[in-house]
């Protein structure tokens, strides 16, 4: 499910890339009195040209930028919910609890004994 999630995310985000492109901008002054040239006088509260000041201050740009990262963080959240089942191994048993004594032992070579040091673990 999770792969399917991120193939259609992935289709959709390259789909949208290849499909929108961008037109060539129209560089002309833009009138917005009548065509012709009878057009007249323009109204008392013409001041020329429609001019759009923004201050190009990238609100735009910070806007797109927040609402991806919002965008990004709910995806997220929604593809890595902990809502079903998880399994999770168990933690590893504690190690034996060991120590060396001294014990006596036979000896191979000539049928006595001899004393060893021996590791002993519960």
């Amino acid at each position: 499910m999770k792969k399917m999630f991120l193939f259609c995310m992935a289709l959709t985000t390259l789909g949208g890339s290849i499909m929108s492109t961008a037109m060539p901008a129209a560089a002309q002054e833009y009138d917005w009195r009548r065509p012709g040239y009878d057009r007249g006088p323009p109204p008392r509260y013409y001041d020329g040209p429609r001019r759009h000041h923004h201050d190009n201050d990238g609100r735009a740009i910070a806007g797109g930028l927040a609402a991806g990262v919002i965008g990004g963080l709910i995806g997220g959240a929604i593809i890595n919910n902990n809502s079903g089942p998880r399994y999770i191994d168990p933690p590893p048993p504690p190690p034996p609890r060991c120590w060396f004594e001294d014990r006596r032992v036979p000896n191979a070579y000539d049928g006595g004994w001899h004393m060893e040091s021996m590791r002993v673990c519960n």
